[in-house]
């Protein structure tokens, strides 16, 4: 998740966030790797359930709109326009050049996603709550 997550930092993440609720594009969440179980990983929400995905140009463009991502560095390869299941969701890391996520394993299914991040407090000189940072295509 570099450059706004490095190894080393420490995070709080809500458990409940999604007792209510359903994960939103923009998530930092944690959750059960869908190869192993036993692993954990901390990926942002991309494309939601039932929408469309595709990366081309170095764009990223969810339901034929492109995805403004303030937060995400490096390139992205292209991806082919693929629907998300309804009980899944895609994720990429910030890094999109060193990212292991969605491109290259599948989505991820809700019944593998744990909690949603949403402070670092460690280095305590760089806490702050995390945000979205992205502009929702309409």
């Amino acid at each position: 998740m570099e450059p706004n997550l490095y190894a080393g930092q420490r995070l709080l993440s809500l458990k409940a966030s999604y007792w209510a609720g359903d994960p939103q594009r923009g998530d930092v969440i944690i959750f059960r790797y869908p190869d192993d179980p036993d692993r954990l990983l901390i990926k942002r929400v991309i494309a939601l359930p039932g929408e469309w995905i595709e990366i081309h140009d170095n764009q990223v463009y969810i339901n034929d709109k492109p995805l403004k991502e303030p937060y995400a560095q490096g390139t992205n390869k292209p991806y082919q326009r693929t629907k998300v299941p309804d009980d899944s969701y895609f994720v990429m890391g910030d890094n999109r050049q060193r990212s292991n996520d969605s491109r290259n394993w599948g989505t991820v299914p809700d019944e593998n996603i744990l909690s949603k991040a949403w402070l670092r407090y460690w280095p305590l000189y760089d806490w702050h709550l995390l945000s979205s940072d992205l502009d929702t295509p309409d």
